[in-house]
């Protein structure tokens, strides 16, 4: 299948891309790397009537580290973030979960903005970035507003951005000295989406855990210091308070025996890793 005629527009900088988006609207879509945008188009899923290609704005094309916060623009692809040589040191939690992202082909066009704005449950990158705490920066023509990675994703395939926003870049907090992270997930194949995904955050006074895959959104919990019955009792509490439902990857209670199990994995790796 093919898709339904549209415009093209090339946009050589941001504010003509944001212009054209505020003239077209809704009847627009972004593209920066396509690699969920494409199938959809060739479907028919959605039906544009102008396709504005943002992909080389050369404003949103770096990984800028602020201190704090790593801000990775529009234009920056999984791959590029995944070869930054200080990802290792400056964001352990992204290095680990970047490999288990798609395959390296897709990485090389996929976007990392692309993939928080699409904000599919079973995604690593939304999950990591709501682990963390970080933001999303949205861009108009009216302006810039910044939400933190809570409220910006508000359901499955669901966000906050309005229909003349774009996603113009996305910050991850920096590690935290003394922090180990972790991240894990379950997929019957390299490269698919997670049926299950967990992350870990350790500090020296307590633990911060994130599910995706299980409900509409990622869902993260702050606990104490735990380990043995208290950790087990914890998981499995958070496992059947995620509401999972059967479908065609797994069974309801499959999903949560995973959260159970890649749980009780990713905060004993997590507090493994702190230094």
């Amino acid at each position: 299948m093919k898709p339904a005629p549209f415009d093209y527009l090339r946009a050589d900088d941001e504010e003509e891309a944001l212009e054209a988006l505020a003239e077209a609207g809704d009847d627009a879509r972004l593209l920066a790397g396509g690699q969920t945008l494409m199938p959809m188009l060739n479907m028919r899923l959605v039906e544009p009537a102008v396709l504005i290609d943002i992909s080389r704005l050369p404003n949103r094309a770096g990984i800028d580290d602020e201190g704090e916060a790593i801000e990775v623009g529009a234009a920056v692809t999984q791959a590029d973030l995944e070869g930054w040589p200080a990802l290792a040191e400056r964001a352990p939690l992204l290095a680990q979960a970047l490999p288990l992202l798609g395959h390296v082909q897709t990485r090389s066009r996929g976007t990392v903005c692309g993939s928080i704005a699409f904000a599919d449950p079973s995604a690593e990158l939304p999950l990591c970035l709501a682990t963390l705490g970080g933001e999303v920066v949205l861009r108009s023509r009216a302006g810039t507003r910044t939400l933190p990675a809570a409220e910006f994703q508000t359901g499955m395939l669901s966000t906050a951005c309005r229909e003349d926003e774009m996603v113009a870049a996305v910050r991850f907090p920096t590690a935290e000295p003394g922090a180990g992270y972790a991240f894990t997930e379950f997929a019957r194949r390299h490269g698919d989406f997670a049926v299950v995904a967990v992350t870990a955050v350790a500090r020296t006074n307590g633990i911060r855990i994130g599910v995706g895959g299980v409900a509409e959104r990622p869902v993260v919990q702050d606990w104490p210091l735990l380990a043995g019955d208290a950790l087990d009792d914890a998981l499995n509490a958070l496992a059947w308070s995620l509401d999972a439902a059967d479908d065609a990857h797994a069974s309801a209670r499959y999903r949560r025996e995973l959260v159970r199990r890649l749980g009780k994995q990713t905060v004993t790796a997590a507090l493994e890793a702190r230094p």
